[in-house]
Order: structure tokens, then C-alpha cells, then sequence
């Protein structure tokens, strides 16, 4: 079991550098690494994450760096998507079927995630000049908030299938509809959406019985140290080649999970 720690030490270092890995890291690790099934991998690393993130919303509430009204706005689109997307998998059961959905909808996220890695800054600063800055200006008044809500929707729908999608894709959106906010809000607030968000798919997924508690607790056994040594030794260290790095281990992961999966609905 102890080679779960290692493994959470691994993704806590990688999230304490670069602000990159967690889920997208954590599930292809628990199915590819050690053999477990999508649903399993899904729901445990779900808790995993609302557990190694409710530390980081204890910090940045000390630090006043959330900014709840739009931590309300997103969770009032993800939760409920959270909870349908639950009783949908209550309703259709967790087969075969399902779970090369949920794989599917990994390989999807984690390359969008790996993607937005790569370009999140430039897109960014072409946001503030130009058509393009003219464009997120009229997003920014009355279309601001129901944007922020249906992104949440799309987040709740994806972390609850893949357990991936409310870190990267979270700071990007709030990048683009609130550029006004500094970028450590920006981090805290997309944590504190995270946390609820995690906790309510994983308690759906404890209903669906997919976690695997002993698992779960050697993780955060292991991850929780590294995410503390991540965070102390990371301003050492040339973030802009680790996030590059990986961010092209996570699209080699997406690609290859994709056409294993792909082989296996075609050979089934």
C-alpha cells in the first residue's frame, strides 16, 4: 500500500509546483498504474481532491483571497449539475458502457486541461488588447454572470464523470470573465469552488459505492506532504519548464487512454 503514498507524494509535489496535476494526474495514474477501474478511480480521487484542497481554502480564507460571490455563481450551476449527473448514473447503473464514458470524458478533459496548460497566459494577454479585449469587455457586464453559472454547469458535469476539469479549466474561466481580480484571488476562489464541488460528486459517488477508502487514505497519507514540500521548494525551481513538461505527459496520458479505449469498444 505504500506505493499509493508514492504515488500521492508524486501528484502532491507536481500540484505544489506547478498548481497542475490532481485529478488529471491522480485517475490515469489509479487505471493505467495500478489496474483500477474508471468508476473507482473516479470516485476516490474525487474525495482525494476535496480533502487535499479543503486545506488550501483554510489558507487562502486566512489570507482573504476568495472571492464568494462568484464561488455562489459557479456553485450554483455545478452543484445541481453534480447531482443530476449523479442520478443519471444512479439511473443507468455503472456497466461497461458507462465506464468508457467516463473514460472518454477523462481523455477529454485531461487534454483540455494539458491544452490550456500550455496557452492559458497568451490567451490571456491577447484577452486584453484588441477585438478580442472589445469582446471579453461586453462579457464582462450583463452576460458575466449567467456565463459564470454555465460554466460552473459544464464543470459540475465533467468533474463528476472524470473527476478532472476544477482546477486549470476553473482559473481559466474566472481569468477570462474576471480579469480585474488578482491572480492569488483568482487561485483561491477557484479552490473554494472546488471543494464543495468534489465533496458533493464524491458523496454521490460513495452512493454509487466506487470510492475505495483504504486507497484514499494512503493518498492523502502521501500527498499531503508533498503538496507542503511542492509549495516550499517550488519557487526554486523553472515552473516555466515543469508546467510545459506537464502538460505534454498529459496529453500523451489523454491519447493514449483515448485509443485504448477506443480499441476496446471497437474490439468488443
Amino acid at each position: 500500500m505504500l506505493i499509493f503514498s508514492a504515488a500521492g507524494l508524486f501528484v502532491g509535489f507536481a500540484v505544489g509546483v506547478t498548481g497542475v496535476g490532481g485529478g488529471s494526474l491522480m485517475t490515469p495514474l489509479l487505471i493505467l498504474l495500478f489496474g483500477f477501474s474508471p468508476a473507482v478511480a473516479v470516485g476516490t480521487d474525487l474525495l482525494y481532491a476535496a480533502g487535499t484542497k479543503a486545506f488550501g481554502v483554510w489558507l487562502h480564507g486566512r489570507q482573504q483571497t476568495i472571492n464568494w460571490p462568484i464561488v455562489l455563481r459557479l456553485a450554483s450551476g455545478s452543484v445541481p449539475a453534480s447531482l443530476v449527473t449523479v442520478a443519471w448514473l444512479h439511473f443507468v447503473g455503472i456497466d461497461d458502457q458507462i465506464e468508457r464514458l467516463m473514460t472518454l470524458t477523462l481523455c477529454i478533459a485531461i487534454v483540455a486541461t494539458a491544452i490550456l496548460t500550455l496557452i492559458k497566459q497568451r490567451l490571456v494577454a491577447a484577452g486584453k488588447g484588441g477585438k478580442a479585449s472589445a469582446f471579453l469587455q461586453a462579457l464582462h457586464g450583463r452576460w458575466q454572470a449567467p456565463i459564470t453559472i454555465a460554466g460552473g454547469l459544464v464543470l459540475g458535469v465533467l468533474v463528476t464523470m472524470s473527476s478532472v476539469g476544477a482546477g486549470v479549466l476553473g482559473t481559466t474561466l474566472l481569468l477570462l470573465l474576471y480579469p480585474r481580480l488578482s491572480a492569488i484571488t483568482i487561485v483561491g476562489t477557484d479552490i473554494a469552488h472546488a471543494v464543495p464541488l468534489t465533496l458533493i460528486a464524491g458523496l454521490g459517488h460513495i452512493s454509487l459505492g466506487t470510492p475505495d477508502f483504504t486507497v484514499l487514505g494512503f493518498l492523502l497519507l502521501g500527498s499531503l506532504p508533498g503538496i507542503w514540500l511542492g509549495t516550499r521548494i517550488g519557487y526554486r525551481l523553472p515552473e516555466h519548464m515543469l508546467r510545459p513538461i506537464i502538460a505534454v505527459m498529459l496529453i500523451i496520458i489523454g491519447v493514449v487512454m483515448f485509443i485504448d479505449t477506443v480499441s476496446v469498444s471497437i474490439s468488443g
